[in-house]
């Protein structure tokens, strides 16, 4: 009886999985995956999985860069907006998406499969979401072993930055993180978003103490940032052409404590709302531009 069920075909089975518009139930492991937000997407290639489309792709490749997106990947629209008609060409036999786009969710339905997941939500944890997303889709997509290497390779990599910023001193000073907007205004990280969790790995202080958006920032004036005279500043890449001509005859950015102090630091983009890889990606920028020491411009 053994030989004989040893020769028999095994079918795949993917099972059911609940999420935030009901449940996903599959016969098979998916091969084609369409994904709607750029979460979703790093996720997957995170697994080992390029999707077959993928919303704002050109997008990707300038604010997130990491994990890297193949260039025949095809794009299917815009994150607020996909074509349902570059979706259904595509053949997907799985969409995923975030409740952003829950009044599209029948018609994606439809097309394919689909699962919602959302990283950004009130009240949630963006690190802890974001994990039990990648773990979910590691079992969806039969990479679950993918999955935990992942996990377990983010977190190595933080301590391993942590300890270099400890062995160089520099875990005594906080640091404030930021997007600028325009030569007034900022975006600035608050700590219940995505990125507390690198400067908690790293051991490193948020000067911003108010709580932001459920996407984890702010929006607020140079001014706002000054009473925080102890802290360093961090920039994230990209800025706006012609900002740090801007910058130099602003009094609301040369009277600021970090700026005085030269302890301004520009690192490459990292994408403030995705899933767990930027985690990783901020901890080593943010790292290697603290130890190469700082400066009073902006590029």
């Amino acid at each position: 009886m053994a030989v004989l069920l040893g020769a028999l075909p095994v079918q795949a089975s993917a099972g059911s999985w609940q999420h935030e518009q009901g449940t996903l139930t599959l016969e098979d492991t998916p091969k084609r995956v369409v994904t709607l937000n750029w979460a979703a997407t790093e996720a997957l290639l995170l697994l080992g999985v390029t999707p077959v489309g993928v919303a704002d792709r050109d997008g990707y490749k300038v604010w997130v860069k990491e994990p890297a997106l193949p260039e025949d990947v095809a794009n299917i629209g815009t994150r607020v907006a996909p074509s349902l008609e570059a979706i259904a060409q595509l053949k997907p036999d799985l969409i995923v998406t975030s409740s952003e786009m829950a009044p599209a969710a029948e018609l994606l339905q439809r097309i394919a499969p689909t699962y919602v997941a959302s990283v950004y939500k009130d009240g949630t944890r963006p690190y802890e979401k974001a994990s039990d997303m990648l773990t979910t889709l590691g079992e969806i997509l039969a990479r679950e072993s993918r999955a935990e290497a992942v996990l377990e390779d983010i977190e190595h990599t933080l301590e391993t930055q942590r300890q270099r910023l400890e062995e160089a001193g520099l875990t005594d000073r906080p640091v404030t993180l930021v997007n600028f907007l325009d030569d007034r205004h900022v975006r600035i990280y608050a700590p219940n978003g995505l990125f507390q969790h690198a400067l908690d790995a790293l051991g490193l202080g948020n000067a911003w103490p108010h709580r932001g958006s459920y996407w984890g920032f702010s929006v607020v004036g140079l001014e706002d940032i000054a009473p925080y005279q102890n802290s360093r500043m961090v920039v994230i890449s990209p800025t706006l052409p012609g900002l740090a001509d801007a910058l130099a005859s602003s009094p609301f950015w040369t009277y600021l404590p970090s700026v005085r102090r030269e302890q301004v630091y520009q690192i490459e983009p990292v994408w403030p709302f995705g899933g767990v890889y930027p985690v990783k990606r901020l901890a080593i920028l943010l790292t290697d531009s603290l130890l190469s020491g700082g400066s009073d411009n902006v590029r």
